[in-house]
């Protein structure tokens, strides 16, 4: 069992944290080089205290925290397999919004983060992402029936209507790109609270990736909002925004990154990591391919 200490989904501009109390850093090894002090690599010290602390964000089916406390998701298992081939048995989550995650990796909080984060150039200069898990779409959720019509964000910015999104979330720049004004998106602190505004017509519709739409609706089970079957996945500078998610370290931890990538070579070749992707609602569409980090970081 997992437990978390104390949040698709992926934002595009560097997120911030504020810093820990002086000598305080929750366990983690010091940010700066990704070594503690007596030299030792984040990844050796967390192979000899057996232990890892690991940043979320709360974000179903990423990674999140259930009732009892536990920490699950599919990052995180999928890492709780790598870290455990490793020789890291225990992870310990550090729960915080999504938008402090860098920040907090930055300060030391935790030792790397596991919440699905997709890889894109802004945070690669911050971080050093793995290499991807999944790769995903977009999905927009609406009141039954769809009585605005809206099946792609070039419908909403034609509209009136309002969208809520995620803190954070890279979906706020997608719709900016696609004509989105700024009245119209309303943002809030996670998909609770997305579901909820539309529930309660705060918003017309709101947004975020395939799985966690999905995963919030089931777990609603209302019938007054509804999935759009037909959206159109958005196109911003030309390019498609199919996002791909990644464990993420601190720049210095290159060791680290190294030895996690081989084993989540290890978990494609098997066929593990589909096993633990389907749990989490993805299929087959969503794995990640070929696609590496230094290719989509640029």
């Amino acid at each position: 069992m997992v437990l978390a200490a104390c949040g698709s989904n992926n934002g595009n501009l560097p997120e911030t944290s504020p810093p820990p109390p002086p000598g305080e850093t929750n366990g983690a090894n010091n940010a700066e080089g990704g070594e503690s002090g007596a030299g030792e690599s984040t990844l050796e010290k967390a192979r000899e205290q057996g232990y890892i602390n690991v940043g979320f964000a709360n974000e179903n089916p990423y990674a999140y925290q259930e009732a009892d406390g536990t920490l699950t998701g599919e990052a995180v298992e999928i890492a709780r397999v790598i870290l455990s081939n490793l020789g890291i048995e225990e992870m310990r989550g550090e729960m915080t919004e999504f938008g402090g995650l860098i920040g907090g990796l930055q300060a030391g909080r935790f030792d790397m983060i596991t919440a699905g984060m997709f890889i894109n150039p802004n945070r690669c200069a911050e971080v050093a992402f793995a290499n991807p898990e999944y790769s995903i779409g977009e999905a927009l959720a609406v009141k039954q029936g769809n009585p605005l019509g809206l099946n792609s964000y070039e419908a909403i910015a034609s509209s009136d209507a309002k969208v809520a999104v995620m803190t954070g979330a890279v979906e706020i720049e997608y719709l900016e790109k696609s004509g989105v004004s700024e009245d119209q998106i309303v943002v809030v602190p996670d998909q609770n609270a997305a579901i909820s505004a539309l529930q309660a017509g705060h918003v017309d519709a709101m947004t975020m990736t395939g799985p966690a739409l999905q995963s919030r609706l089931d777990a609603a089970g209302d019938d007054s909002i509804e999935r759009v079957a037909d959206f159109e996945q958005p196109i911003v500078d030309g390019e498609s925004v199919r996002g791909y998610g990644a464990s993420a370290f601190r720049q210095a931890d290159t060791e680290f990154v190294e030895a996690f990538n081989a084993e989540l070579e290890k978990l494609k070749e098997s066929g593990q990591l589909l096993e633990i992707l389907e749990k989490f609602g993805f299929t087959e569409d969503e794995l990640p391919g070929d696609m590496t980090a230094a290719e989509l970081c640029g």
